[in-house]
């Protein structure tokens, strides 16, 4: 790293991917500030520089050496697993500080030598307990993901079986009945049924019931008179949906049609009308975020018709390094691999990483927003 991008950084700020230290804290501190780094997005130590004031506090050969030994000791022997740092000394105006640089790990959670979990909280770091945290940690490093797990009281019996079988109509061409299978067996064999409970995937795509055991796992609606959400502006609302997945769908696309401006796309009085905003367009987002939303967290999907544009809020941060250039150009992550490997026989989903892409090109003003800190994901389309 060249001096003055290190002062550039330093002149900054401590920030949630800059932490300074004038010297080496406690093993175990030193620890859990690198557990708290693999366990977020990563970021930079810089030892030498006054964290109150910013002001460089020259570290000597000998100090150097120290504490390079240290950072290899505690990166290897108390944060577990153990984790690679990359360590770097830089000469800044005749201040020799070290650079310890912090991947993001592939193994979270990552603990201390007492077993606790930490991440960063802005600036500083926080102690995980909630266990949906610590499930989505496990599931960013692909250890578990919420649409495998099975939901404690469902049977079989809370199937759709219609739902299920024109599922497998689509998929194989043939009928349930003309295949001869064994529904359990069927289910089991899809990752949608496991020790005689469905599965959460199983659940939300084939199953009436998904609303007595996850009610949160749904989509409310809101229409405003307004461009803010002030006082009680509502033109219209809905409460949260109940049903499957294609039925949570269809019924927020048609709260979305009742509340869109029409146009009519011919010059003749019976020329068919359109909505203000390609309907393809909300069919795409609205997918993508049943789909791809995070289940661990226990909150609906929202969507919000202002006056001057419509907006969808998804529970969860994209997952893992995945950013907003990367999903408007097609690359995408499985979150939910049983759902997304499935809803192409259920709902209009492509599966390709193309919805995001394929709804810019129909409708440019449409804005993406990754609120790490929110734990959410919220689309804007500006209504014309």
């Amino acid at each position: 790293m060249e001096a003055l991008e290190l002062l550039d950084i330093i002149q900054q700020g401590e920030s949630s991917s800059v932490q300074f230290k004038e010297r080496l804290p406690h093993i175990d501190s030193l620890a859990q500030e690198m557990s708290a780094f693999s366990n977020s997005e990563g970021g930079k130590i810089i030892i030498g520089v006054n964290d109150k004031t910013g002001d460089l506090n020259s570290l000597t050969f000998q100090e150097i050496q120290a504490i390079n030994q240290q950072l290899v000791n505690a990166a290897s022997q108390s944060v577990y697993p153990s984790i690679i740092i990359k360590t770097e000394t830089v000469k800044v105006n005749d201040s020799h500080l070290v650079v310890v640089e912090i991947k993001e790990g592939i193994s979270k959670p990552y603990k201390d030598r007492n077993g606790a979990i930490f991440v960063k909280n802005g600036s500083d770091k926080r102690k995980v307990t909630s266990n949906d945290e610590i499930a989505r940690l496990l599931q960013s490093s692909k250890i578990m993901f919420a649409d495998e797990l099975s939901v404690q009281g469902t049977t079989i019996s809370d199937i759709n079986l219609d739902l299920f079988k024109g599922f497998i109509k689509t998929k194989y061409g043939r009928s349930f009945e003309d295949l001869g299978v064994d529904l359990q067996k069927s289910l089991e064999s899809l990752n949608l049924s496991k020790d005689g409970s469905l599965t959460l995937a199983g659940l939300l795509l084939f199953s009436d019931q998904r609303q007595t055991f996850r009610p949160l796992f749904t989509i409310q609606c809101v229409s405003i008179d307004d461009i803010e959400m002030t006082g009680n502006t509502f033109s219209d609302n809905e409460t949260p949906i109940e049903g499957s997945i294609i039925e949570v769908y269809q019924k927020a696309m048609g709260f979305i049609d009742r509340n869109m401006k029409k146009k009519q796309t011919g010059s003749s009085f019976n020329s068919p009308s359109a909505w203000e905003i390609p309907y393809e367009v909300f069919e795409e987002l609205l997918v993508n975020s049943l789909i791809h939303r995070d289940y661990f967290i226990q909150s609906t999907i929202k969507i919000f018709i202002f006056r001057d544009r419509v907006e969808i809020h998804s529970p969860g941060k994209l997952p893992n390094s995945l950013t907003v250039d990367n999903i408007r150009n097609g690359i995408s992550i499985a979150r939910n691999p049983i759902l997304q490997s499935i809803a192409q026989f259920v709902l209009p989903y492509k599966g390709l990483g193309t919805g995001v892409s394929r709804a810019i090109s129909l409708y440019p003003n449409i804005e993406f927003i990754n609120d790490i800190q929110g734990e959410q994901f919220r689309v804007t389309i500006r209504r014309p």
